[in-house]
């Protein structure tokens, strides 16, 4: 038996308020689905953060509707939990309840396994951090339940791993129920995958399927994972999919004409225009010297970025050598800041990115659920 593991599609995301990067999302969104279909997988399962934001576009919740369709149209069953932006702060039905409701996809989110074809399925929607010890309870009962059943068990997860990463990790992997075969994740948009002794099964993280503002710009692959349970033990087979390309290139300011005819030779056979950003050190800059030389690549790019760096930054900051761990280094830039992790953890996890989204009313909400909770723990606090 076969099937898909798809994560973090953010359907609905316009990247730099471009039309052509909300359509890239889309178009490599229905390669994972129509390799699916050709590859006569089974089932897919859909790990969260299917749209950008809960309240999407029309454009990005046909997009998903259509897709369901012709996995249906091709006997294909989907399965899905919700991710943090697929959830609203402000109490809403999520807009992929929708899909569940028309027998489209199926909804497993709600933590209570069931049997499909032989195999046990569960799934867990995205859990804040401080709603974790209210889980454990519930891992337990899973766990019993997985434990008694013969064939594969397959555990979806929307949550940060601190093994794959410790910033962005929410739960450690002894947390998790041990007697899956398979841990399907997203969250996290790098693909990886690690095996651990107490556990039954690999966890396994897709990756995003598109670059997100978040991660910057690099060349990286995205895909996903195609999964073989036909035995005893889950094997993974990653996919790539046909993104636009990203580069991000260094250069010093005196050898900038030459950096940007080689720039230019590289990319201009290329069929979609590139993302570029060029980082430039020296001394004496001159920026009219460097926009005259940037906008000879302007008609071979989707977007060219270019910004001056020091020689100190470019070799210490990890904003610029490691995009990828920009929230990595924004919690503990907001650690030093505040002089509390809990606070700083509040304002880069969970605030930042209702605000980064433009939600302002969940934002807002969230605001007053930890002032709320706060008024109550120093009122417990001088009680005691």
């Amino acid at each position: 038996m076969l099937f898909s593991h798809i994560s973090d599609t953010h359907l609905g995301l316009v990247q730099y308020g471009s039309e052509e990067r909300e359509q890239d999302v889309y178009h490599v969104f229905n390669q994972a689905i129509d390799i699916s279909i050709k590859d006569h997988v089974d089932f897919v399962i859909f790990a969260g953060d299917i749209f950008h934001v809960p309240n999407p576009n029309g454009t990005a919740i046909i997009q998903m509707a259509n897709a369901l369709k012709r996995l249906k149209k091709n006997n294909v069953d989907s399965f899905f939990i919700l991710g943090e932006h697929d959830i609203s702060r402000i109490r809403s039905t999520p807009v992929p309840y929708i899909y569940h409701n028309l027998e489209f996809s199926k909804y497993i989110g709600h933590g209570n396994p069931f049997e499909y074809k032989g195999i046990l399925l569960a799934g867990f929607d995205k859990i804040r951090k401080a709603e974790i010890p209210q889980y454990e309870e519930k891992f337990k009962k899973v766990d019993d339940i997985a434990s008694n059943h013969e064939g594969h068990k397959i555990l979806v997860m929307h949550q940060g791993i601190t093994e794959f990463n410790k910033f962005a990790g929410e739960l450690q992997s002894t947390d998790l129920p041990k007697n899956f075969t398979y841990y399907a994740m997203g969250h996290l948009h790098d693909h990886d995958i690690k095996k651990f002794n107490h556990l039954n099964g690999p966890i396994a993280y897709p990756g995003s399927i598109e670059l997100t503002t978040s991660e910057g710009i690099k060349e990286i692959k995205k895909g996903f994972f195609e999964v073989d349970i036909s035995r005893k033990d889950a094997e993974n087979n990653w996919i790539e999919l046909d993104t636009r390309k990203q580069f991000s290139f260094k250069t010093d300011y005196d050898e900038l004409t030459k950096s940007i005819d080689e720039i230019s030779m590289k990319i201009g056979t290329m069929e979609r225009k590139p993302i570029v950003e060029i980082k430039i050190k020296g001394e004496n800059i001159e920026t009219d010297q460097i926009q005259a030389q940037i906008s000879r690549l302007y008609s071979q790019t989707l977007r060219c970025f270019w910004r001056i760096t020091s020689k100190d930054v470019s070799d210490s900051s990890i904003f610029l050598e490691r995009p990828i761990a920009i929230d990595d280094e924004m919690f503990r830039l907001s650690v030093d800041a505040v002089g509390s992790e809990q606070i700083a953890n509040f304002a880069v996890k969970e605030l930042l990115p209702l605000l980064a989204s433009g939600q302002i009313k969940e934002a807002s909400q969230i605001i007053v659920e930890n002032f709320e909770k706060y008024k109550k723990e120093v009122k417990n606090d001088y009680v005691n």
